[in-house]
């Protein structure tokens, strides 16, 4: 085989079901590792360890695994500890096996007592299987579904037998589907045949539409909790970063069911299921909100409050005795000034800082002789107008080793005084931070008031990690940023010119300074840190639901 051929791209199904902060990882036929690197991106601290037989492949594999044993896996069982593997990954390996059940059955024993065994298998039962017998066109293929190196095949059912017959319990399938229409027209093509067999197009359909199976299993069943979060409409990526991208990192693990969207309800369940129903940055202001949040708390669910502003910026949440916080049982935030403000109104305040939810691969310092400077942010004029007469100034100076990438602020892209530059409207956050990945410098102004004060650090996060230099305000950065290390502190116009023009005489020192902070980054602020902590503390207020409902009522007794 060769790279382009197997393990040359990661299978985003597996990737999105490896606990995201698991501490050991082993991926059994790994081929060019781009699982073990898309895996490394996301939490780079676990220990990830593959099996390939492919020499070729597995030289390409070591870039990315701590460990890549050469090894036969029906002949030799992985040299790893009994009960260690938060995550066993076969993916797309269990068809070529001469007996993938004593596989199975072997190596389940590797998991930890909370580990999960991950398997994406091909389906027999898929609609070309029976299109190529009846057009008598079937024939072994060099790749894919009718790979000549397979040696076993498995209905969805067949499967499920074989992880219970290994000693596991199946938890999840997820049915990989590519070619919905073409299926469906088969399916309508041979409806009749259908029908005289005893079946409909409705259930064969459901059966043969997908091309392969991703299976998720564990050595016993996780106790469950539902996430449902009521997110704000989508502007810029608040909604990604506070709401989102956590939701995705909690659901890698297994047992975590999260629903997410502006009027997202949640789904029947069972009294004990534990479950948290998250209003982000909701004002509760109306006059019928008491009401609203009356037919919440019957749910049975622990009412969460996500905001991470100021509310003083809404003067309508002060209007209605800060319903918004006192109203529900508990409030998450990012910062701890807003943690410090929050609690004048909750006594249940947890604070999660903004991370990313990878790092991502570097894309900027292409081109030394020429730098780019970032400036993304929504309503930032007043910030960044005293600097621009300077800005201009350099800029004037530079021509064009020194260029400005604006998204969404019109009239400050209007204020530069250069043809080196470019402008994008508002975005979604793919594209802000695709524009922001091809910069070299980030200019972060925030003014010292009470609205920036409660601000985060989101900023210098981002741009750390596609590893942009930064040049921030004192306000809020100071404590995230070290100055001359991770990032420049810009107090004013002066400074900031004093620090462009060095960088511009010295663009090295940009990309040294960019390195360092996505090694912060990838140290301190990545989601997989988070994980735990989220989930710890969701359990605990569920645990401690009555209490933190008698203390609810007891603030706003109108919800009984």
């Amino acid at each position: 085989m060769t790279e382009a051929a197997y393990g040359s791209s990661a299978n985003p199904h597996l990737l999105a079901r490896i606990p995201l902060d698991a501490r050991r990882v082993l991926d059994v036929g790994c081929g060019a590792g781009a699982l073990g690197a898309a895996f490394r991106r996301r939490n780079p601290t676990a220990r990830l360890e593959a099996v390939e037989t492919d020499p070729a492949l597995a030289t390409l594999a070591e870039a990315h695994y701590d460990a890549v044993h050469r090894l036969d896996i029906e002949a030799s069982p992985p040299p790893v500890p009994e009960g260690s593997l938060a995550a066993l990954v076969f993916g797309d390996v269990l068809e070529h096996l001469r007996d993938p059940w004593a596989v199975l059955k072997r190596d389940a024993a590797l998991l930890a007592e909370d580990g999960v065994l991950l398997a994406c298998v091909p389906n027999i039962e898929h609609w070309s299987f029976a299109a190529r017998l009846l057009g008598g066109t079937w024939r072994y293929e060099e790749s894919g579904l009718f790979d000549r190196t397979h040696l076993r095949w498995f209905t969805r059912d067949a499967m499920r037998q074989a992880l219970e017959a290994a000693g596991l319990v199946p938890l999840e399938i997820v049915p990989r589907i590519f070619d919905l229409p073409r299926a469906k027209a088969f399916a309508q093509a041979i409806e009749p045949a259908l029908t005289a067999l005893g079946t409909t197009r409705e259930d064969w359909l459901r059966r043969s539409a997908p091309l392969q199976y991703v299976w998720r299993a564990g050595r016993r069943r996780p106790t469950p909790m539902v996430l449902v979060a009521r997110t704000l409409r989508p502007v810029g990526g608040v909604n990604d970063v506070r709401v989102l991208q956590p939701f995705a990192a909690l659901a890698t693990r297994p047992g975590i069911a999260t629903r997410a969207g502006q009027n997202a309800e949640l789904p029947r369940l069972e009294p004990e299921v534990p479950r948290i129903l998250i209003l982000q940055r909701r004002l509760l202001d109306r006059p019928d909100s008491v009401d609203y949040l009356r037919a919440l708390r019957a749910t049975g669910a622990v009412l969460l409050q996500e905001f991470d502003d100021d509310p003083a910026h809404w003067p309508s949440i002060a209007g209605n005795d800060h319903l918004a916080f006192r109203g529900v049982h508990a409030v998450q935030t990012s910062t701890t000034p807003l943690r410090d403000l929050f609690s004048g109104f909750n006594d249940e305040i947890a604070v999660f800082p903004n991370a990313l939810a990878e790092l991502p691969e570097p894309a900027n310092f292409r081109d030394p002789s020429r730098l780019t400077l970032f400036f993304g942010a929504l309503n930032r004029q007043a910030d960044i107008a005293p600097f621009l007469p300077m800005l201009n100034q350099v800029l004037a100076e530079a021509g064009d080793r020194l260029a400005v990438e604006v998204v969404h602020d019109q009239a400050s892209f209007a204020a530069l005084d250069t043809p080196h530059k470019r402008f994008t409207p508002t975005t979604d956050y793919a594209g802000y931070r695709k524009l922001m990945a091809g910069c070299e410098l980030a200019f972060l102004p925030l003014a010292d008031t009470r609205f920036n004060r409660m601000k985060s650090d989101l900023k210098a996060i981002e741009a750390g990690g596609h590893r942009l230099c930064c040049l921030a305000s004192p306000v809020v950065y100071a404590g995230s940023l070290r100055h001359g290390e991770t990032g420049l502190i810009v107090p004013d116009a002066a400074s900031l010119g004093r620090e462009l023009r060095a960088l511009l005489a010295e663009p090295a020192r940009a990309l040294a300074i960019g390195e360092a902070a996505r090694a912060w980054v990838r140290g301190e602020r990545l989601m997989a840190r988070q994980v735990a902590p989220r989930l710890d503390w969701y359990r605990s207020l569920w645990a401690r639901r009555a209490a933190l409902d008698a203390a609810l009522l007891k603030r706003v007794p109108g919800l009984g």
